[in-house]
């Protein structure tokens, strides 16, 4: 197992606009309206593309979507870490141009990982279990196309605000969690890398969980077991992603563009496998990489990429 070796920060707690719980928000502080001129300039660039899918945002020009995108990107960096667009024309579109329609808008945010566009399905109220997660990405774009009434809403956590939690209650935890877990890497054969959830970059603060990838490493015959203080650590972070008042609920509607930057803000997923059904919630997945986001370290891309499609949970 390969470990992660970066220093270990002073164990303080993180300010900032991305340390907010769901309380401290309003729909004004995280949506970003688009306008008839943004939608038709985008059906207009997609007319052109005829078919094909754009290289970058210059084989789709968005002169005025474009700087809306742009301004959303520092949200995601610097700000609360996450935005949601609104007033994407899914209806006029239709579903066959909602993936090209996400890729242009991802070709102005970033550069998409070879995933691609994936297709995300989340199951109906009662799921057996949930739990939040972040992709490896600088940027998670999804495109809802699908919201009955009975499919829970998008739940957001602020790493930052989970992270102080978890100092005032447990400072051995929170310790721990800054410390390298067994993370199991994808491709063939299974490696493991040791990895931690908290973590700094140039100075930036960095929370990056997949608790599925360390479970899974966990099931490799030559995978050092875990402490009991770092289970412990993992499951009171987990039990302060899911106390009330600190994730924000988002009520999203087909053709919302949520865009969140899961290396401030988590994503809450159900732990279950199975065929879209009628109450699921459907969207479109794109994991971007951007150069001005913060840097990752060693190994945090590799954790956590899924399948292209067929992808349950979102």
């Amino acid at each position: 197992m390969s470990d992660l070796t970066t220093p270990r920060p002073r164990l303080a707690p993180r300010a900032g606009p991305a340390a907010w719980r769901a309380a401290e928000l309003r729909p004004a502080d995280w949506m970003i309206p688009l306008g008839a001129e943004d939608a038709a300039e985008l059906e207009t660039a997609l007319a052109a593309l005829n078919g094909a899918a754009p290289r970058d945002a210059g084989t789709v020009p968005l002169p005025r979507l474009g700087v809306v995108l742009r301004a959303a990107v520092a949200r995601l960096d610097s700000g609360r870490g996450f935005a949601l667009l609104r007033g994407l024309p899914l209806d006029r579109l239709g579903e066959a141009a909602a993936a090209p329609a996400l890729l242009a808008i991802g070709a102005h945010l970033g550069r998409a990982t070879a995933e691609g566009v994936g297709r995300l399905s989340s199951p109906a109220s009662g799921a057996a279990r949930w739990r939040f997660h972040a992709d490896a990405a600088d940027i998670v774009a999804l495109l809802v196309l699908r919201q009955p009434p009975e499919a829970d809403p998008v739940m957001l956590a602020a790493a930052a605000t989970v992270h102080n939690e978890v100092l005032k209650r447990h400072r051995a935890a929170l310790e721990a969690l800054y410390g390298p877990l067994p993370h199991a890497m994808p491709g063939e054969p299974p490696r493991v890398a040791g990895l931690p959830v908290f973590s700094t970059a140039g100075g930036a603060f960095i929370g990056r969980y997949a608790r599925d990838a360390i479970e899974a490493a966990q099931r490799l015959p030559e995978t050092p077991r875990l402490t009991a203080t770092q289970v412990e650590a993992l499951d009171l972070l987990d039990a302060v992603c899911a106390e009330p008042g600190l994730a924000l609920r988002v009520e999203v509607r087909p053709g919302d563009v949520l865009l969140f930057n899961p290396l401030q803000v988590w994503k809450r997923r159900a732990e279950t496998t199975g065929e879209e059904s009628d109450g699921a919630r459907v969207a479109l997945r794109l994991l971007l990489l951007t150069p001005t986001s913060r840097a990752t370290p060693d190994g945090l891309a590799a954790i956590g990429a899924a399948p292209a499609t067929g992808m349950v949970g979102g």
